[in-house]
């Protein structure tokens, strides 16, 4: 007896459009209404000052996000993001009577340093990236606080506030650096041997193995990549606060990462990435935070809204993922 093919009717294949498209696009879609809401609520939304306002807000979240989503392309997960924030806010006042700019590459180099510790546990010592990157955000975070001290340290430099404060022909210096960071991790996703390296390990590591790519060096990298947005990030923070406080400097901002990246419609089973979706997730969640805010929400009710979406973005992505 000769199997014969059932094909899907209209009205699956119609669903199925709906669904590829939403995935697709649904975020920046959904961005254009939530930008056009709060714009006829309140005009001056759609402001210059508000544009900045927003800006400060997103940009170490898109910067962290950027990491997150190199790491999740390789089926990983980085928990310690939020810690090594921490981190490199606690090592720029140490290290500021020596100059800013020597105080800030010691930051970064911190970050590095925390992203290698994870790398190697990850691709040498096989520990799990949960676990690995759990106790690190724990160790990690507890090392800064012992660095700072329980209090936070006040940050006055000019050149550390330029950073998070100065604009460049109106547009705040972190936003240019950040659109450098988006191009930069798109070219290397899209154009180098190292991006395609990326997605395979993320989709089956054990056949990279088998065929010869550098899996351990390629996953210790992208973990030290993470570990160096994170640091970043931790910088703006200073430059805009003036202040270093790792007790309270990246508190969650592993699962706003994760939740952008997810939003953006890369799958959390790895193999695939979207850095301009991870970009547009992350200001979609800023701008639902926004929303939440403007209309006098309360955080415990907006933390529900961020659940909700995340779990509706996971179930979206679940057939995009294949597994």
């Amino acid at each position: 007896m000769t199997d014969v093919a059932v094909r899907p009717t209209p009205a699956v294949l119609d669903r199925n459009r709906v669904v590829t498209w939403l995935q697709d696009y649904g975020v920046y879609a959904a961005i254009a209404v939530l930008i056009a809401i709060n714009t006829a609520i309140k005009p001056s939304f759609f402001s210059m000052d508000n544009f900045r306002v927003q800006a400060f807000q997103v940009v170490p979240v898109l910067i962290v996000a950027l990491g997150m989503a190199l790491v999740i392309t390789t089926e990983g997960i980085d928990l310690s993001v939020g810690a090594v924030i921490a981190l490199s806010s606690a090592v720029i006042p140490l290290y500021l009577g020596y100059g800013p700019w020597l105080s800030i590459v010691i930051a970064l180099v911190a970050g590095c340093v925390s992203g290698l510790l994870a790398g190697l546990m990850v691709a040498v010592a096989n520990v799990q990236p949960i676990i690995a990157t759990l106790a690190l955000m724990i160790g990690v975070r507890g090392f800064a606080v012992i660095l700072n001290g329980a209090s936070a340290k006040s940050v006055t430099d000019e050149t550390i506030g330029a950073l998070g404060l100065d604009s460049w022909f109106g547009i705040p210096q972190e936003v240019w650096i950040a659109v450098v960071i988006v191009l930069v991790v798109a070219f290397v996703v899209r154009r180098t041997a190292f991006g395609r390296r990326l997605t395979a390990i993320g989709d089956n590591r054990a056949a990279s193995a088998l065929a010869g790519l550098p899996v351990k060096r390629v996953l210790v990298a992208v973990y030290i990549i993470s570990g160096l947005l994170a640091a970043i990030a931790g910088v703006f923070l200073v430059g805009h606060g003036g202040y270093a406080d790792p007790s309270n400097y990246g508190l969650n901002y592993e699962l706003s990462a994760i939740t952008a990246v997810v939003v953006g419609g890369t799958p959390l089973t790895g193999g695939r990435i979207k850095v301009l979706g991870t970009v547009a997730g992350a200001v979609f969640m800023q701008l639902v935070a926004a929303t939440l805010i403007q209309n006098n929400v309360k955080n415990s009710y907006s933390q529900m809204v961020e659940a909700v979406i995340i779990i509706g973005a996971v179930y979206a992505a679940r057939g995009r993922s294949g597994r």
